[in-house]
């Protein structure tokens, strides 16, 4: 996600920082509803600070450039200073996490950005842009002019269009080094997905992107705590900045846990091992849910860098670690849960998916509202805010996958109804339901990319098992965002639209299991449905005890045994009786699909 990764082809400032308000002469404010009102009241401009608990050079630039004399100097007579955790406000941080942490923004009384600047700023740098825009408060370069996206006709993509998104995602992909983007290297959440999701279908040009970028991306992987590092600022991989982010630790899991699926390489399920150790060990809550982030450095004397070269021993002996944010966000445990049942089922492991389950419970009793709608943490100033709700639908599905259990998909349904709520009437779906401001730019709803791309793809899958218009409906809403003809001429790296348009067009891997689920031959047939590697995969398990089957687009026979069904693009294949013959079935299945559909 961009507000995470803090720009996908941007130089990359992201590191640790401390959220705290300095204890020298600077004195900062969160935001709220009425800053503006104050600064258009007090005839004053707006600097935000938007900043991360594990942001290396927002603490920097706390240390340096917000104690410099002339820097205070002029945010105190000229401007309302404001501070901001992005992790804990998504409305912000989704609308500026192009500009990476720190982001500086400037905004005049009435709510018009007039800088928007990313990274460390030196005290200098800042003296002469602060006295610049107190000088000049007229938008300046960095601005820009508001992005007119308008919604496509279609949902679906053209074949030119495909072909000019494919040209953009194989020319920014590493041929060397594995990855896209030839500076800073990291593990592309999408990007990936497509590749895997690609080889699984017999590519073998995606095969070798995603094993070289899997392969090169070892060297991020923590060997003593475990847990994978943000990203290298060198194009070999071997550079990291230490932060350990929830995003980065679920993608991490849930992919290596696939491609050792897929692949059938050790050396990937050992990856995803030391992820999963860390998670439910380093940033496990005694309630069962997941703390967000952990930083880089210990201290100012202790960086990453030295602590992260230590061993165990040596670890254990200094008695201090890097500081771990506590807070309990839905969106990250969301990520975490689907993270969790990835790997129980390319593994087996039991414990796994009970940690998912038990994580699930504890959010839906502590975070969800009677509308359905997910708040992101204990108290939040703003929202609900889209990005939680979307986790926990789709971690709804992915226990449902996993367990049968119709609980689950209860929960997938009310959540993809609840996001009707945050239908914008201009395309895609708002990252809020409440905006940030009341004029300028900030009452505006801001549509995050990253956001539709999941928006789609749950609502998608969501249709998949309900079979229902309304899910439908919210798919083909957020893919026509998708397929906005501004997007896609942007030049962009979108990857992720490539791959909602394929989920959307192909029908996924259709697993059905009919048995009781008491049944030992029945839940062995489940497991080896669990194990099949495929990336857009639906499971259903009828037990005729509960009744129909949620979206029952298949009638299947009962028989005297549980037995296996595999379909796709309406051919289904005979009944397996065992895991050897389910993949077998599923194969051949596939294989007169796709002639089927060369046909």
């Amino acid at each position: 996600m961009s507000i995470l990764r803090c720009g996908f082809a941007a130089v990359l400032f992201c590191v640790w920082s401390s959220a705290a308000v300095a204890d020298g002469a600077l004195k900062w404010s969160g935001w709220s509803h009425d800053i503006l009102a104050k600064a258009k009241s007090e005839n004053r401009l707006i600097l935000l600070d938007l900043e991360a608990v594990w942001c290396h050079w927002c603490h920097v630039m706390e240390k340096t450039t917000y104690r410099d004399p002339k820097v205070v100097e002029l945010l105190q007579t000229k401007y309302l200073t404001i501070r901001v955790d992005q992790d804990a406000n998504p409305d912000l941080s989704s609308r500026y996490g192009d500009w990476g942490w720190p982001a500086t923004i400037i905004f005049a009384p009435d709510g018009t950005e007039l800088v928007k600047r990313r990274g460390y700023i030196a005290p200098e740098n800042m003296i002469a842009l602060l006295q610049a825009v107190i000088d000049d408060p007229t938008p300046g370069p960095s601005a820009g002019g508001a992005e007119v996206i308008a919604p496509a006709s279609t949902s679906a993509l053209s074949a030119a269009t495909r072909k000019t998104l494919n040209d953009t995602f194989n020319d920014g992909y590493d041929k060397t080094y594995g990855g896209w983007g030839d500076v800073h290297k990291f593990i592309d959440a999408d990007s990936m997905d497509l590749v895997l999701s690609r080889a699984e279908q017999g590519d073998a040009a995606a095969r070798r992107m995603a094993e070289t970028t899997l392969t090169s991306a070892l060297a991020l992987i923590d060997p003593v705590a475990g847990g994978i590092y943000q990203y290298s600022d060198a194009q070999n991989w071997k550079s990291p900045h230490f932060e350990k982010i929830m995003w980065y630790q679920a993608n991490g899991l849930r992919q290596y846990a696939s491609a050792y699926g897929l692949f059938k390489d050790t050396k990937y399920l050992t990856a995803a091992t030391d992820i999963y150790r860390y998670i439910t060990t380093e940033l496990a809550n005694g309630d069962g849910v997941f703390f967000a982030t952990q930083d880089a450095d210990v201290d100012e004397k202790i960086t990453g860098k030295a602590f992260y070269e230590m061993n165990a021993a040596a670890r254990g002996k200094l008695g201090r670690k890097p500081r771990i944010d506590q807070n309990i966000y839905a969106r990250e445990n969301g990520w975490a849960i689907s993270a969790l049942a990835a790997f129980a089922n390319a593994t087996g492991d039991q414990a796994a998916l009970r940690a998912a389950e038990r994580a699930a419970d504890w959010i839906v009793a502590q975070r969800r509202g009677t509308d359905s709608v997910f708040r992101h943490g204990d108290k939040d100033r703003g929202g609900p805010f889209l990005g939680d709700t979307i986790a926990m639908g789709a971690a709804g599905l992915d226990l449902y996958a996993a367990t049968g259990q119709r609980k689950w998909l209860t929960l997938a349904a009310e959540s993809g109804a609840a996001l009707a709520g945050f239908r914008d009437v201009d395309g895609g779906f708002a990252t809020s339901k409440v905006a940030e401001g009341q004029t300028g730019v900030l009452a505006k709803s801001y549509r995050n990319l990253d956001e539709q791309v999941q928006t789609a793809r749950f609502a998608l899958r969501l249709w998949r098992y309900l079979g229902d218009a309304k899910s439908k409906d919210l798919a083909e809403h957020a893919m026509k965002y998708l397929a906005s003809p501004a997007l896609i001429e942007s030049g962009r790296m979108t990857p992720g639209i490539l791959l909602a348009d394929s989920e959307l067009t192909r029908e996924p891997t259709h697993i059905t299991i009919v048995g009781k689920k008491d049944d030992r031959e029945a839940v062995a047939l489940h497991l080896a449905a669990r194990r099949y590697p495929a990336m857009n995969k639906r499971i259903d398990w009828w037990d005729t005890r509960e009744g129909a089957l949620p979206n029952p687009d298949v009638t299947y026979p009962e028989l005297d045994r549980a037995a296996a069904f595999a379909c796709s693009n309406k051919l289904c294949s005979l009944p397996a009786f065992s895991g050897e013959d389910l993949t077998s079935a599923i194969a051949l299945m596939l294989a007169r699909s796709q002639d089927s559909a060369a046909k």
